[in-house]
């Protein structure tokens, strides 16, 4: 079952000053610089028009073709963070090869900007809105702008379980939805949900590990601050017959009250927000009854990282996940030793899993695009979301980024 209500056409006007190429000589000159200096030794050609190439890469790597170069630098001047990407959803660069090549910058993330002027980069980098601060309120309003663009929206490119983070799939496979099943499964015996096991997640999405759980004999309050997610979650679960064991509650987790054997929680603490992280953790381990279970699944990045970049306004936040920030492991050590009584016992990593889920799903949202634009969704739309799709895949294909999943108790 699907929601079947159409969305608004996303027309030029809704992107705002999108298609308003910002003008500064001065800056879109020192970016030129920087841009030529970092692909000079990067494995990929910068085809200009007229045949210009800049870059080390050879016939075998990836092209990135500037159709309107003066647009480009100008939006890397401006903001290097949020203009590359915007500068793809206009048109400014093409590639037919968009994870690879963004694998080779991604690669070489720390390192892009040369050391001596990474000292200014917190001068010249915009810091993120306080109106995306993920208080109970922002939580609801961030939330509201991906997850509740539309359930059919999501329906083209996830498999038929509905479930929107990374698969851990069998070696050899890339079976996606038996890898979607072996994920849930995973996080499910990390907080040893069984028969008659009280469980309460955090972040229901589509319901299916609320499904998962329930099937094993589990009672299950999955709470959701989208009210899209809500709905449709309700559907599947009542299809799976499984609605006297499965109550889906539109609640924040600060507001969450009651004691449960487990509680379980994928990829939702990216959208919690650092200043919130101690609260999180110890709204879980209010939670817990003695003896509890905690399975989490986090996408990850490196604690370097992570002091680095956070609190930097990118091209994600801006249109596709605002308010959100990765922790690294040892922030997660951190604030589960500063407020709380539990520690993560067992672990598993699988960021190349997670760079195959999203192949997969950008294959799928590609070979869909007829039916999401029948949505009311645009062309800029659909670069966006295809460069979203990749600029991830490319982030776990190198490294940059991981995906774990931890037990957790006391």
């Amino acid at each position: 079952m699907t929601d079947t209500r159409v969305r608004p056409t996303l027309s030029v006007p809704q992107w705002g000053d999108l298609f308003t190429t910002p003008h500064s000589p001065a800056r879109a000159r020192i970016a030129q610089a920087l841009f030529h200096n970092a692909v000079r030794t990067l494995p990929v050609r910068v085809v200009y028009p007229g045949g210009r190439r800049v870059g080390a890469g050879g016939p075998d790597t990836p092209v990135m073709r500037l159709h309107r170069p003066d647009s480009f630098f100008h939006r890397l001047g401006a903001d290097a963070k949020i203009g590359f990407g915007e500068s793809y959803m206009v048109g400014d660069w093409t590639t037919t090869a968009l994870p690879d090549l963004l694998t080779e910058f991604s690669a070489r993330m720390a390192t892009l900007v040369p050391p001596a002027l990474q000292r200014f980069r917190r001068l010249a980098e915009r810091r993120q809105p306080t109106t995306e601060e993920n208080t109970v309120t922002g939580s609801r309003s961030n939330i509201r702008r991906h997850y509740d663009l539309s359930n059919d929206l999501f329906s083209v490119f996830l498999d038929e379980t509905m479930t929107y983070s990374s698969a851990l799939f069998e070696p050899g496979s890339t079976d996606l939805r038996a890898g979607q099943l072996r994920k849930l499964d995973g996080v499910l015996d990390y907080a040893a949900v069984g028969p008659g096991t009280r469980v309460l997640e955090i972040g229901t999405g589509w319901g299916s590990l609320a499904v998962r759980a329930a099937e094993r004999g589990a009672r299950v309050t999955t709470l959701t601050i989208s009210a899209e997610q809500k709905a449709l979650a309700e559907e599947r679960i009542a299809a799976a017959g499984l609605s006297d064991r499965v109550q889906v509650l539109l609640r924040d987790y600060r507001e969450a009250r009651g004691c449960y054997d487990a509680v379980v929680s994928v990829e939702m603490i990216e959208a919690v927000g650092e200043r919130y992280w101690s609260t999180y953790f110890a709204a879980v381990d209010r939670l817990l009854k003695p003896g509890g279970r905690f399975g989490l699944q986090a996408i990850t990045i490196a604690d370097d990282r992570l002091q680095a970049t956070k609190g930097s306004y990118t091209w994600i936040h801006k249109y596709v996940f605002p308010g959100g920030i990765i922790p690294s492991p040892e922030a997660i050590d951190r604030a589960l030793a500063g407020h709380t009584d539990l520690r993560v016992q067992r672990y598993r990593d699988f960021g190349q899993d997670y760079a195959t889920t999203l192949r997969l799903w950008r294959e799928r949202f590609l070979a869909g695009w007829p039916r999401v634009a029948a949505l009311g969704f645009d062309e800029t739309f659909r670069r966006m979301w295809e460069f979203y799709l990749a600029y991830c895949e490319a982030g776990f294909r190198s490294g940059y980024l991981g995906v774990r999943q931890f037990a957790i108790g006391r």
